[in-house]
């Protein structure tokens, strides 16, 4: 998996399992929300909160060189587990929320950078030119931002935009289709969407509302975007995911949108 064929339209994107895929855009290799622990339980003060229930379809060592690390949020192990936190060390660019930012420019310095709602960076591509990633609203739970973050934290999506490029976007943990109305207000519409799924959801945290985007809202967020093509991420190997490909697919087909999912397994 040294390198991903190049493709002036639809490029391939690998999905490792959890939110984590990888993907070349404009010369560069992007990977999302790093997870290659082993299956287990992960435990904060002395309470388990969380349980992997299978293997990432790949090792660090399997990936390649990767140039920039698009992380929705560094607080929470099913998005930045022990292995993926090594593997920030070897990055050129992690991009992330401003607080993660922060937290994990500690260690990595300059190698960490926070992007605010509709803020940009812009990377120099090898061919020449530059590609444009945007940092885009996501919400962590229903309801206003003033009453999730304080509870699940901040989340960032991204945008990716270059000359002769197709535009990407990256969800993150977000459970807001209002957030998506804005981005397509601005983006739409969008070739690739990798959103973020499988309903995962906790009885003690928002009444056991959704944390992340169910099946249903994952296909009206591909209608809301005019997505030419959806990469489900999100929906596997966590014992908090209530919603799986299964769910998915009929969701997809449910709303005519079936011939839109691209299940990222493909080379």
């Amino acid at each position: 998996m040294s390198s991903l064929p190049v493709t002036a339209g639809r490029f391939p994107v690998r999905v490792f399992g959890g939110p984590t895929a990888l993907f070349e855009y404009g010369g560069l290799r992007f990977l999302t929300d790093p997870t290659f622990d082993a299956p287990g339980d992960y435990f904060r003060d002395g309470e388990r909160i969380l349980t992997k229930t299978a293997p990432s379809a790949a090792t660090p060592a399997d990936l390649g060189p990767v140039d920039v690390v698009l992380l929705s949020h560094d607080e929470h192990d099913d998005n930045l587990d022990t292995s993926g936190r090594a593997l920030l060390a070897g990055i050129p660019l992690t991009l992330t929320t401003p607080g993660g930012g922060k937290r994990l420019g500690e260690s990595l310095g300059e190698r960490a950078k926070g992007l605010a709602d509709w803020e940009s960076v812009e990377l120099d591509r090898p061919d020449g030119g530059t590609v444009t990633v945007t940092g885009v609203p996501a919400l962590h739970g229903p309801g206003p931002r003033e009453e999730v973050e304080p509870v699940t934290g901040q989340v960032v999506g991204f945008v990716l935009t270059g000359e002769g490029l197709p535009t990407v976007y990256v969800s993150g943990d977000n459970a807001s289709l209002d957030a998506v109305r804005e981005i397509a207000d601005r983006f739409a519409p969008v070739d690739t969407a990798v959103l973020f799924a499988g309903a995962p959801r906790f009885p003690v945290l928002f009444d056991n509302q959704v944390l992340v985007l169910d099946s249903a809202m994952a296909a009206e967020a591909a209608e809301i975007l005019g997505a030419r093509r959806v990469v489900p991420v999100h929906y596997d190997s966590w014992a908090h995911f209530t919603e799986g490909r299964e769910e998915l697919a009929a969701a997809f087909t449910a709303a005519g949108l079936a011939d839109r999912l691209d299940w990222g397994k493909g080379a």
